[in-house]
């Protein structure tokens, strides 16, 4: 019997190539695990009817996705699905005239939308109905909630998620899964519900890293990524507290277990940090966040005001209170920082590693956890992927994340291959 949450998206190709699986395969076999795992986690706002065989023998021959089921966040448009933005239908549009342009790569290339998963509020902090596949009484972070939590709970090898502040990689560590963001830009956003466009980002969650390189190859056209096995010589730069944030107990562990490993495989680490700037980066981060949400939300806010949660409205406030001046001083400080970080990356380090998250998800529903650990790499705009390596006694994962300069995302999910085959 196959063990569809140990396949690979290339071992299904192989499979399918030689005739042992049938296109429908593994989209039957995850909706099996949707109507056993979902009453519990609720991952999924909505699901799509099972696809006509003819419709995969249109496509492209040898398409490198053929048949891999994949989950659509519920704020990225489709035509034949409806989507809510994570407003609990307060807004809604039953079919968009066109699907994003992200959907119709993955269709292009083979690939099989299973459903829309749950979003937080327009992918802001409004926690959403979903729970950790790990303890149903904790949050699965977001707001990439349902995407991450679909992932970890095997109902998808494959769902889309966005960053603006910490949504992949967050949810990435509470629910156990890899979860990447690429560098700012890589992926086009036509056809997603913008929230801050200079901060957005388009990425994924796996279960496999292998999956990961396999989808960014895909999606981007690039060269197939070398899996590395061994360190030696690489430049590591271990960040260990951003600003006067300690982590957790858990979180120290989890990074203090992924040096070690990657001392072992023989990388050189050092000490890295943006020093005293980091906690002004954080609110240069915010600056941008609310003063583009207000512009981006307006309509909405103008139709839905009276629907929308506290925590949004008064994101919205707070960018109505800005002025350009300020826009544009926290623009300013991002150019440089990323300046300074790719001179530092430059002469230094090949690699950053940094936590993930503070801690384990907390327990509870009522929020989404501290972002914290993402902001300041979401601001500059730089490629991270979610490393579950650590895993508590109680059997909570705790991520790392590792972060390389911008447009260096090959190299780093090569280099991530060797902590995490």
């Amino acid at each position: 019997m196959t063990d569809w949450t140990r396949m690979t998206l290339a071992g299904f190709q192989r499979g399918l190539a030689r005739g042992e699986f049938s296109p429908l395969d593994w989209w039957r076999a995850c909706r099996e695990r949707i109507d056993a795992r979902d009453p519990t986690v609720q991952a999924w706002e909505c699901l799509a009817p099972e696809p006509a065989i003819a419709a995969q023998d249109g496509g492209p021959p040898h398409a490198p996705l053929g048949g891999v089921p994949v989950g659509i966040k519920d704020i990225i448009d489709t035509t034949r699905l409806p989507t809510t933005w994570g407003t609990r239908g307060y807004h809604r549009v039953d079919r968009a005239d066109m699907d994003a342009a992200i959907v119709t790569q993955l269709t292009r290339l083979g690939a099989l939308p299973m459903g829309k998963t749950v979003s937080t509020e327009y992918a802001y902090f409004q926690p959403s109905k979903t729970r950790n596949p790990h303890d149903p009484t904790r949050t699965p972070g977001g707001s990439s909630s349902g995407s991450a939590a679909a992932v970890a709970a095997g109902m998808v090898p494959v769902a889309l998620g966005t960053q603006t502040v910490g949504s992949i990689i967050r949810p990435a560590s509470y629910c156990g899964v890899v979860g990447f963001k690429p560098t700012h830009g890589t992926l086009s956003v036509a056809g997603l519900k913008a929230l801050a466009p200079s901060l957005d980002t388009l990425g994924w969650f796996t279960r496999h890293l292998e999956d990961t390189r396999t989808l960014f190859t895909a999606l981007t056209g690039s060269p197939p990524i070398r899996a590395l096995t061994r360190l030696d010589g690489l430049r590591v730069g271990l960040c260990r507290v951003p600003g006067t944030h300690s982590p957790s107990p858990e979180t120290a562990a989890a990074l203090e277990g992924a040096r070690e490993k990657m001392a072992t495989l023989g990388a050189e680490i050092g000490t890295a940090g943006l020093g005293a700037s980091f906690d002004e980066l954080v609110t240069h981060q915010q600056v941008i966040l609310a003063y583009e949400a207000t512009r981006a939300l307006a309509s909405e806010r103008e139709r839905f005001e009276a629907s929308m949660s506290p925590a949004l409205v008064a994101l919205l406030d707070e960018g109505q209170r800005l002025s350009l001046a300020d826009y544009w001083a926290s623009r300013q400080a991002a150019d440089r920082a990323r300046f300074t970080l790719s001179q530092q990356l430059a002469a230094r380090f090949d690699v950053l590693l940094a936590p993930s998250a503070p801690g384990v998800a907390p327990e509870g529903l009522a929020s989404t956890g501290d972002p914290i650990y993402s902001r300041v790499w979401t601001l500059l705009g730089v490629p991270c992927v979610n490393l579950p390596l650590h895993w508590t006694p109680q059997g909570l994962p705790v991520g790392v994340q590792l972060i390389a300069d911008r447009y260096q995302d090959q190299r780093l999910l090569s280099i991530a291959s060797a902590l995490m085959p």
